[in-house]
């Protein structure tokens, strides 16, 4: 953690909704004048779509069939712990992009499914935000979870999860509902061991629960709407935390335990901007003061 260069960190599965999140704090950092400097979870996986497909296939071959993105085999855990240590202590650090379709390639000039070359992060930036699967991975010797001043997770029930995804590969990659299963099962080890534990380090979790029936999501017609859920908001540590003011400010919020406040889905937005803007004012409150001494 630091005063001086904080760090925000989004983590959530694929499909869990963690893109909505970034798009409510993109909304904060607009309107408090905060510059972040955006580092996307996808560029700092190790191989590109390519070479993924041929190391799966090559796993497969040799009898693995759980090669997955969600593990440490396929991430370069180090280099983002490396960015983390680095930014918190000089504000500083390398970042790249994954160009996942056509319309993010085009400026670059490369194909879809590539990285672009590694970057200084601008000089100046108020604070560093992480959006993906492993903002608070802990594997090993590498504790990335050390490093976020604030580590939010985004986290559907599972069922709610696979509906999203099964949804997205289907609608906006062309995938067929086989093909996106297949993906889930080969996935499952790896989430069961290196995205589900994230889930306990972090700060505040976001889960988003349906009120219609999703018991065989495999067979959706349709993602639930957010007025058809609740979304369950637990705080690691509830001490500051105005809950009578979210209770009073969301209407139809409850509490379901000292440290848990549930809320109407389609206001998880602005439960959002309620929890949200004052951490980030503590947060560049708390940099003026350290800049100035």
């Amino acid at each position: 953690m630091s005063e001086r260069h904080p760090i925000i960190s989004i983590t959530g599965s694929s499909g869990a909704g963690t893109t909505s999140v970034t798009r409510t704090f993109e909304n904060i950092f607009r309107r408090e004048g905060v510059t972040a400097a955006s580092i996307e979870g996808d560029s700092f996986h190790r191989y590109n779509r390519a070479e993924m497909k041929e190391r799966q296939a090559v796993a497969e071959k040799s009898g693995n069939a759980n090669f997955s993105h969600f593990g440490p085999d396929t991430n370069l855990f180090a280099e983002l712990e490396t960015l983390f240590r680095s930014y918190s202590e000089t504000g500083s650090g390398k970042r790249r992009k994954y160009l996942h379709d056509t319309r993010e390639a085009a400026p670059y000039q490369q194909e879809p499914g590539t990285f672009t070359a590694w970057e200084d992060i601008p000089a100046g930036t108020d604070l560093l935000f992480y959006e993906g699967l492993h903002g608070a991975v802990v594997h090993k010797d590498i504790n990335i979870a050390q490093f976020p001043d604030l580590l939010v997770g985004v986290v559907p029930v599972i069922n709610l999860e696979w509906i999203q995804k099964l949804w997205r590969d289907k609608s906006t990659r062309g995938y067929s509902a086989e093909a996106v299963t297949d993906t889930i099962l080969r996935r499952m080890p790896d989430y069961v061991n290196h995205i589900c534990p994230q889930f306990s380090l972090t700060h505040v979790n976001f889960q988003r629960v349906p009120c219609v029936d999703t018991s065989n999501p495999f067979i959706a017609r349709d993602i639930p709407a957010p007025d058809e859920s609740f979304v369950v908001i637990r705080f690691a540590n509830p001490k500051g935390i105005d809950f009578q003011y979210l209770l009073n400010m969301v209407h139809d919020s409850f509490m379901s335990r000292a440290n848990t406040i549930v809320v109407p889905g389609g206001k998880m937005e602005l439960a959002m901007q309620l929890i949200f803007t004052p951490f980030i004012w503590r947060m560049m409150e708390r940099k003026k003061r350290a800049t100035q001494t």
